[in-house]
């Protein structure tokens, strides 16, 4: 419990310092967003590498992003994802009924339009990981009820 609260209030730093004060208009935001989303690729594709140092290959597409839901999951935020969904061609959505960063954010909807700037760093931390592992992915949140979030992964096709 005592090395969440490190964590949590970095990201949360890390986006009071990305964003500012400033009330910019959409482009200035959509940069931030993607400022946000490749520290995260950067930071993923590090802890992917110290995680698999000693795990022997993946089968397929299927086993990674289960190795994701349970143990890069776990690592981050000390629980695995609750749900993990397929369609078999390459659309995986990951569940998260209590998201960690997102909740100490109101449960309502009252920050519901804040929830990007808090779920990019994660989207780039799994497109990271994935990168790491072969896996070519774009990675998108949405939250509907807050602390609840679902990260939708769609594999690339070389």
């Amino acid at each position: 419990m005592a090395d969440e609260a490190p964590f949590q209030f970095l990201h949360s730093e890390v986006i009071q310092y990305v964003f500012g004060a400033s009330d910019s208009g959409d482009a200035e935001t959509g940069r931030n967003i993607t400022k946000v989303e490749s520290m995260g690729f950067r930071v993923g594709q590090g802890l992917i590498e110290r995680l698999t140092k000693e795990t022997s290959r993946f089968k397929d597409e299927l086993d990674v992003m289960k190795f994701i839901c349970k143990d890069f999951w776990t690592c981050l935020f000390k629980k695995q994802i609750d749900n993990l969904r397929t369609n078999h061609q390459g659309i995986y959505v990951l569940q998260d009924s209590k998201f960690q960063l997102l909740s100490h954010l109101s449960a309502g909807k009252q920050y519901l339009d804040q929830a990007p700037k808090y779920l990019a760093f994660t989207c780039g931390l799994v497109r990271g990981a994935l990168s790491n592992l072969g896996v070519k992915s774009i990675v998108t949140a949405e939250v509907s009820i807050m602390p609840a979030c679902k990260f939708q992964v769609m594999i690339q096709k070389i």
